[in-house]
């Protein structure tokens, strides 16, 4: 795989900088580790989550639905009831997803120390 060169126009063109571009933020990333355990609605995801205004989540909900990782539900209801769970595409992406929060569980401490080492350097 070749990355584009960071004055080509059209970065989408580049797979890898296209998708880590949507989903690598912080917020996605847990939205769809909260998801893997099965159907939420919004309230319980900004519980869980409890650090994301409920702007962003909303957005970032958005956001991963547009791209097909998260399947949003209304029902008609009053109030409305919505519900949000993975799609096919979103459940694939666990995979590398929980190899990732893994290899970062394993590594933090690590990763901590560097810093702490790095901060300390004259």
């Amino acid at each position: 795989m070749s990355l584009p060169n960071k004055s080509t126009p059209d970065l989408q063109s580049c797979p890898i900088r296209d998708v880590l571009d949507r989903i690598g933020d912080q917020w996605s990333f847990l939205i769809l580790l909260e998801l893997q355990d099965g159907v939420r609605r919004f309230s319980e995801l900004n519980r869980a989550i409890d650090d994301v205004s409920k702007q962003m989540l909303s957005r970032t909900l958005k956001r991963l639905e547009q791209d097909g990782f998260v399947h949003r539900q209304l029902y008609p209801e009053i109030p409305p009831r919505v519900e949000y769970r993975l799609t096919e595409l979103g459940r694939s992406f666990l995979v590398p997803l929980n190899a990732l929060v893994a290899w970062a569980d394993a590594h933090h401490s690590t990763i901590r120390n560097c810093r702490k080492t790095y901060d300390a350097a004259p």
